[in-house]
């Protein structure tokens, strides 16, 4: 069975995949918002935590997306 993930560790998923649809051409918005939806749901997450943890952990979120620093 697999371990539980942690709140941290979902958040981080979570602004990963946000931030990875924020640098993509608008055109699949809808996509986005309709699987960004459906991620927080499972996750049991809001997209308010997901903004605060981004805004507190960017440069991670880079790094894991292949971006050296987030832009400001």
């Amino acid at each position: 069975m697999a371990k539980e993930r942690t709140k941290a560790e979902r958040l981080f998923s979570a602004a990963v995949l946000r931030r990875s649809f924020e640098l993509q051409d608008g055109q699949y918005r809808p996509g986005f918002q309709f699987v960004y939806e459906g991620v927080l749901r499972d996750l049991g997450l809001a997209d308010e935590e997901v903004q605060a943890y981004l805004a507190a952990h960017g440069d991670e979120v880079e790094a894991a997306i292949g971006r050296r620093s987030r832009a400001r």
